[in-house]
């Protein structure tokens, strides 16, 4: 097994799927391990792939892809993928950063502003498969033990601050961070402030 300050950084993006998404945080980190950035077909600049008809086979692909320690840091969508991930191979999953994510939960009544119509608009592109995505989490989210950070603007109309602090409590080792005033891109627009804090949760 590797050192652990060695461990492989893996990052997901929301559904803009952009890939340069956490660029200026992991540029912002002196932890030594690799790093990769992922990217979903027909989101962002990536080509469709008809092979990839919903999230399960984005997971499927990402666990594949594990055999080893590693981190995961993940954007809004990208957080169930990093959740999901982590569910099937908790023993190598040993952090989990998590930015602004429904986390599987039900954000109903949590006072969530409904994000599809928005999301449709913003990137019209898109598959239009995630916005149907509804697999609710909730009851295995106890399952996962290993150090969690959760990041969170308290301005943020699509996964209020109310979301972060439920999944801090359904979580058994989670610490919740949240920036005053920041939206949903708060890890690309605080890369500065948002970085210290990984630091410091990668370096558990």
């Amino acid at each position: 097994m590797p050192d652990s300050a060695a461990t492989p950084l893996i990052f997901l993006p929301g559904a803009s799927g952009n890939v340069d998404f956490w660029r200026p945080v992991s540029e912002r980190l002196s932890h030594p391990g690799p790093r990769r950035f992922i990217g979903y077909p027909g989101f962002g600049s990536m080509p469709v792939d008809p092979a990839v008809t919903g999230l399960d086979v984005l997971v499927t692909r990402l666990v594949a892809g594990i055999d080893g320690p590693l981190d995961l840091l993940a954007q809004s969508m990208g957080g169930i993928l990093a959740i999901r991930a982590a569910l099937e191979r908790p023993g190598h999953v040993r952090h989990l950063v998590l930015s602004v994510t429904s986390g599987g939960i039900d954000m109903a009544g949590l006072g969530a502003r409904d994000w599809r119509a928005s999301c449709r608009q913003s990137y019209p592109r898109a598959p239009a498969w995630f916005e149907n995505e509804r697999r609710d989490l909730t009851s295995r989210l106890c399952e996962l033990r290993m150090p969690v950070l959760l990041l969170w603007g308290d301005a943020d109309p699509f996964s209020p601050v109310a979301v972060g602090e439920r999944l801090a409590a359904l979580l058994p080792n989670a610490e919740l961070c949240v920036f005053q005033g920041e939206t949903h891109d708060l890890v690309f627009d605080r890369a500065a402030d948002v970085a210290p804090w990984i630091e410091r949760h990668l370096a558990r």
